[in-house]
This record gives structure tokens, sequence and C-alpha cells, in this order.
């Protein structure tokens, strides 16, 4: 896991949104008194919705609602990638760095991303920014890259230009693959299993089981 640090620059406080404080709320509520420690996570994605970032303020607050020790509400802060340590741009991407993605170009989405959008958290003039991080999980459609709160997979360094470009234009860019497969399904279709009679049960035949010794039939 890469190093995950808060921003040097970090706002003078926080406070909730009313509506962002009654979901806060309605997450708390899902668990018992002495168990409300487990929203942390839902609601430091609420207070990432609403500020586009978790600064330190932030976790304070949250820590004091959920009557969690800071440190405890950093370490989930700072291990979860999804989380934003740091302003970043109207759109964020995050290229996973890991083997899989690497060994299927993942360092040439890098390049792109650097010629783009600039260095590592570096919001461009067109609003975007970007960062590399860790295994996003889905490796089979490597390479990946998590664009908001969505995926973006097999993709090309031409797909990514392309993404990039509809962006800037402020269009809205459609998750899944770039190559022309459901999922994570093979390129072209099913490949196995194509006869609808192999899994509808048309095939299956009734069992009978044996009598077994000191078993009335």
């Amino acid at each position: 896991m890469s190093v995950r640090r808060l921003a040097a620059e970090q706002p003078a406080s926080f406070a909730f949104k009313p509506e962002t404080l009654e979901t806060a709320k309605w997450w708390i509520a899902k668990y018992p008194g002495d168990r409300k420690q487990s929203a942390v996570i839902p609601i430091l994605w609420l207070i990432q919705k609403q500020e586009g970032w978790v600064s330190e303020p932030a976790i304070r607050t949250l820590a004091e609602m959920l009557d969690m020790p800071v440190i405890r509400v950093l370490e989930v802060a700072t291990f979860y990638t999804m989380f934003h340590l740091a302003p970043v741009g109207k759109h964020h991407l995050q290229l996973c760095g890991t083997t899989p993605c690497v060994l299927r170009g993942a360092e040439d989405l890098k390049k792109v991303c650097k010629s783009r959008i600039g260095g590592k958290f570096e919001i461009s003039a067109k609003g975007l920014s970007w960062e590399e991080v860790e295994c996003v999980g889905a490796c089979v459609n490597a390479p990946v890259v998590a664009i908001d709160d969505y995926y973006h997979e097999d993709l090309s360094p031409d797909d990514l230009e392309k993404l990039i470009d509809a962006l800037e234009r402020g269009e809205t860019v459609k998750p899944g693959s770039a190559r022309p497969r459901q999922t994570s399904a093979p390129e072209g279709g099913a490949l196995t299993l194509k006869d609808p009679s192999l899994y509808d049960g048309s095939l299956a035949q009734p069992v009978t089981l044996p009598n077994l010794p000191g078993k009335s039939a």
C-alpha cells in the first residue's frame, strides 16, 4: 500500500450541510448505539461528496460524532484510496498501477494523464486531476481507470484520450469496458455454455437415492 498523507494546506474548520447531516444520522441509526462507529466509511463518503475531499477538520468532526479516537478515523481515510486527502478536480481519475494493469498498458495511460492533465493531484485548466492507486479489483479488465465513481476498463491510450476529451467538453462518459464485451466476459461473447439447455435445467434427470442400512424406504 502506498503512503497516503493529509494535504499540507487544510481549511480552518468543517461543518456538515443540513442534508448531509441528516443522511449521516440515518447511517448512524442503522447500527446499535454501541456500534455506531461502523458508520465511519459511509459518512466519510458523504463528507467527500459534500466537500470534494476529506480534510483534517472533517476527520476530527466525524471522530467526535462517532465517539472515536481521531487516529482511528484517520486510519480509515488514509487506507482507502476512494477517499481523496487533498482537493481534486471536478473529475478525478484514479489510474490503477498494480502489476496486472501495468502488464496491460497502465504505464502508457500514465503518460496520457501526465501530458493531458499534469502531475499527480494537479488540477488542470479544464478541471481534471489524477492519481495512481493500488489495485482497484478489476484485474481481468486491465488496464483500469476509475473516473469519479465508476470504472473504465480495457483502456488503450487512445481510449483514455477520448474520455478526457469528453470530460473536458462537459459530457457524461459511459463506464465499463472499452472493448466489445459484457462486463468481464470474453470479447465477442461467450465461448462456453452456449447451449441454454446446459444451464436451464432441461437436461436434469431425477436422482434416485439408494436405501441406506438402517433407514426405511
